[in-house]
C-alpha cells in the first residue's frame, strides 16, 4: 500500500472593525471597515485565490485525478466572496465538480466557540454545513476546527455532530515521542479519527520558503519530496496543512511558490511511493495506532501550540467572556441583525490582534495586525463590543415590553362567562353545600 500525502488549505477573511471611538457607543453601530475589507479580498483574490485554484484546477486535469487537495472556507469568507468577488466562488465550484477537493466543515465565523459556549459551536457548524451545501453542493464528512483548536472535550462535541474525522496540530508537547504521520484516535470519541499537521514540513512551505537566509533555500519540488520520505521512512501519512494565503499573498508570487506548487505533485506522482489523499479518504485508508490524549486545548498557532495566541492574556480573556455572556440574552431575541453582528465579533483574529506575545513569535503577530498595539486593538473592540451590549440590553427590555403589553391586551380581551352557577354555588353557606353533596351521594 502507498503511503499518503494530505494537502489541507484555510481559507478565511474576517470582517475587519473600523476605528469605532468611544464617543460612537449607543450613537452609530455600523462597526465594520468596509473599504479595508473590500480592499483586501479583491488584492488576495488576484494574487492567491484565483491563480491557484486555476493552479490546481489543471493539476487535478492533467493528473487525471491522482492529485487531491482539501479546503476549509469560513463562512465570513465566503460571505465576501459573494459580496466583493463572485468569480472566486465560481472557481472553488469549479474545483468542486472535479470529485478531487473535500470541503471540510468548521465554525462558520471562524470562532472560538467550542471554548466559550458548545449551543453556539453547535449552531455555527450547522449554519457552515448548511453553506457548503448552498455553494458547492457537498456535504462535509470531516472536521477542522479554527486554527486547529482541539481538546478531548472538543473531540466529542465534534464526534456528537456527526464527524468521524478531525484535523488538528501534531503538537510536540502532546505527541511526546509519537510521530505525527499516524492516524490516531479520540481519548473521549475512540471512534473519532485525527490527522495530525507534520508542522516542520507544513513550516517550510507556510513561513520558510522565501526567506534567503533560511540554508536550505531554495526549496525545490524534489528537495522537498526526500525530506518527506525522510520524515515517512516507516510510517504511513504526512498531513501538510497551511494558509490557502501562503501562495501569492504571504509568500509572494516572484518567490517562486506557484512555481513550485505546479512542480511537486509532478515529483511525487512519479516517484510512486506516495499517493495524494483527502482527510476522509486517509481516514478510511489507514487505522489508528493509538489514542491521542489532549486534556488542555492546542493548535498551530506559535511554538506554544496552544490557545495562548487567543485567550494568553487580561485583555483577550475579558474580550471573550464579555462578548459570550451576551449568548443567553441572545437566545430569547429574534434579531438577525443582533445575531449577524454577534458571529462577525465571534471571529478569532479580532482576539489575535490583542496578543501581547512580543518575543518567541511577535514578528508573526505583528505581519497580520492591522493594529499599531494590542491594547489598540482592545480598545477599538470594547468600544465596538459596549455598543454591541447596549443594543442586546435595549432589545430585552424592548421585548418585556412588548410581551408585557401583549400579556395585558390577552387578559383585556378575556371573555367573560355567562353563567353564574358557580358563584351562586359558591355563596351557600356550608350546610346548604354539604347537603347538596349528600343528596348527589344518594342519587
Amino acid at each position: 500500500m502507498k503511503k499518503s500525502i494530505c494537502l489541507y488549505f484555510q481559507v478565511h477573511q474576517p470582517n475587519r472593525l473600523r476605528l469605532y471611538r468611544f464617543f460612537d457607543i449607543g450613537k452609530d453601530s455600523h462597526y465594520y471597515d468596509d473599504f479595508a475589507n473590500r480592499t483586501i479580498l479583491r488584492r488576495v483574490a488576484q494574487r492567491c485565490y484565483l491563480p491557484m485554484n486555476e493552479l490546481l484546477l489543471d493539476l487535478i486535469k492533467r493528473y487525471d485525478g491522482k492529485f487531491k487537495v482539501a479546503f476549509s472556507i469560513s463562512g465570513s469568507a465566503l460571505e465576501q466572496f459573494d459580496r466583493y468577488a463572485p468569480e472566486v466562488i465560481e472557481s472553488f465550484r469549479r474545483l468542486a465538480d472535479t470529485g478531487c477537493v473535500e470541503f471540510l466543515a468548521e465554525t462558520y465565523n471562524h470562532s472560538l466557540a467550542s471554548l466559550g459556549s458548545l449551543s453556539e459551536f453547535r449552531f455555527q457548524v450547522q449554519r457552515h454545513i448548511g453553506a457548503l451545501d448552498s455553494y458547492f453542493g457537498v456535504k462535509p464528512t470531516a472536521f477542522r476546527n479554527t486554527e486547529l483548536i482541539y481538546s478531548d472535550a472538543i473531540g466529542e462535541m465534534v464526534y456528537d455532530l456527526g464527524f468521524k474525522t478531525m484535523l488538528t496540530e501534531g503538537a510536540k508537547h502532546v505527541l511526546g515521542w509519537k510521530s505525527p504521520n499516524f492516524l490516531y484516535s479520540g481519548a473521549l470519541a475512540p471512534k473519532l479519527k485525527l490527522l495530525l499537521k507534520n508542522s516542520s514540513l507544513s513550516d517550510d512551505i507556510a513561513f520558510r520558503f522565501s526567506d534567503r537566509t533560511w540554508s536550505d533555500w531554495p526549496l525545490t519540488g524534489d528537495k522537498y519530496l526526500s525530506w518527506i520520505k525522510a520524515s515517512a521512512n516507516n510510517e504511513e501519512i504526512v498531513n501538510l496543512f497551511m494558509d490557502y494565503e501562503t501562495f501569492g499573498e504571504h509568500q509572494k508570487a516572484q518567490s517562486g511558490i506557484f512555481d513550485f506548487m505546479r512542480y511537486f505533485p509532478e515529483v511525487a506522482i512519479e516517484d510512486g511511493e506516495f499517493e495524494f489523499v483527502t482527510p476522509t479518504e486517509a481516514a478510511k485508508k489507514h487505522k489508528p495506532v493509538d489514542t491521542l490524549d489532549v486534556p488542555d486545548a492546542i493548535s498551530w498557532a506559535d511554538e506554544e501550540r496552544d490557545i495562548t495566541a487567543w485567550l494568553g492574556n487580561e485583555l483577550q480573556n475579558d474580550a471573550f467572556h464579555k462578548l459570550y455572556e451576551q449568548t443567553e440574552k441572545l437566545s430569547i431575541l429574534n434579531s438577525d441583525e443582533l445575531w449577524t453582528d454577534f458571529g462577525h465579533l465571534q471571529e478569532s483574529d479580532h482576539f489575535y490582534y490583542m496578543c501581547t506575545k512580543f518575543f518567541s513569535d511577535g514578528a508573526v503577530h505583528k505581519y497580520f495586525n492591522p493594529y499599531d498595539t494590542p491594547y489598540e486593538a482592545f480598545i477599538n473592540y470594547m468600544n465596538v463590543l459596549s455598543d454591541f451590549i447596549l443594543r442586546v440590553d435595549d432589545a430585552i427590555s424592548v421585548s418585556d415590553v412588548n410581551f408585557a403589553a401583549a400579556k395585558e391586551e390577552k387578559v383585556a380581551k378575556k371573555p367573560v362567562r355567562k353563567s353564574t352557577a358557580k358563584k351562586t354555588e359558591a355563596k351557600k353557606p356550608a350546610a346548604a353545600k354539604a347537603k347538596t353533596v349528600k343528596t348527589k351521594k344518594k342519587e
